[in-house]
């Protein structure tokens, strides 16, 4: 097991590159990378934070909401495959600076009318992303997220069948949003759950960093230990849950005291 911090948190306050290269002077031991925009999606870019990374361990690559992968799944062709394209190209520089898992949103869920899925077509084009992220040695990691398709129990389980090297990405804050318990998707995970996302909430349901808040972690740390996680912890916050950066590094250490004594 490992614990971190996305580069995520830094978002608008550091640009990608100083805030891993902050991270690591800061001996943050693991980091996810969120890649912001398409000027980061490259292999030079790659190239750049393998640079700038030191001595931190990039668990995982992680891309901006919707700016390419709910078109992977597109009936447009020349959409498919120009997202297609980009996927290649992030997944290259996800291997220059050596991160092992992409933390995937996938498909998107706009329309207020229910949508009924058609898993084969799905599988087929999840299988197909796998591909492209193996051909870079990377593992795709599905998140919960509540915009998207895995917004509900059950939805990993169908997509597992048919992609049977998936993994799973949890996430506690977008589990709250979509209304359901973030023990039920621990429990659908299961031993596929490579990257856990956490954050906290106030008693006024306001987001704040782990251990600011009312979220039972240790309840949280003991689910994900029945299951046999040992992957990374890691803080993924919006630069209004903090003030200071010292903040940061206080919830990683909470984070890591606690889970070191529940996750063996």
């Amino acid at each position: 097991m490992q614990t971190g911090i996305s580069t995520a948190s830094l978002f608008v306050r550091k640009p990608t590159e100083d805030a891993l290269e902050f991270l690591s002077k800061n001996n943050v031991q693991t980091a996810e990378v969120f890649l912001e925009s398409f000027c980061e999606y490259t292999l030079d870019f790659g190239k750049k934070l393998k640079a700038v990374k030191g001595g931190i361990d990039v668990h995982s690559v992680h891309t901006l909401t919707t700016q390419f992968e709910p078109q992977l799944y597109s009936i447009n062709e020349r959409a498919k495959a120009d997202s297609f394209a980009l996927l290649d190209l992030t997944m290259s520089a996800a291997e220059e600076f050596g991160a092992k898992y992409y933390t995937f949103h996938g498909g998107a869920r706009f329309k207020k009318t229910p949508i009924k899925l058609d898993f084969e077509r799905v599988g087929k084009i999840t299988q197909d992303i796998i591909d492209v992220c193996a051909k870079h040695n990377v593992t795709l990691a599905y998140e919960n997220v509540h915009w998207g398709y895995y917004n509900y129990i059950g939805f990993f389980t169908e997509l597992k069948k048919r992609t049977p090297l998936l993994k799973a990405t949890f996430d506690i804050k977008q589990a709250r949003q979509s209304g359901i318990f973030y023990g039920d998707y621990i429990s659908e995970m299961g031993e596929d759950l490579v990257t856990a996302h956490l954050s906290d909430i106030d008693e006024n349901g306001k987001m704040c960093l782990p251990g600011k808040g009312i979220t039972d972690f240790t309840d949280v740390f003991k689910r994900l230990s029945d299951v046999g996680f040992n992957g990374a912890l890691l803080i993924e916050a919006y630069q209004s849950d903090y003030k200071e950066y010292s903040e940061l590094f206080e919830s990683l250490e909470f984070i890591s005291e606690l889970a070191d004594k529940i996750i063996k």
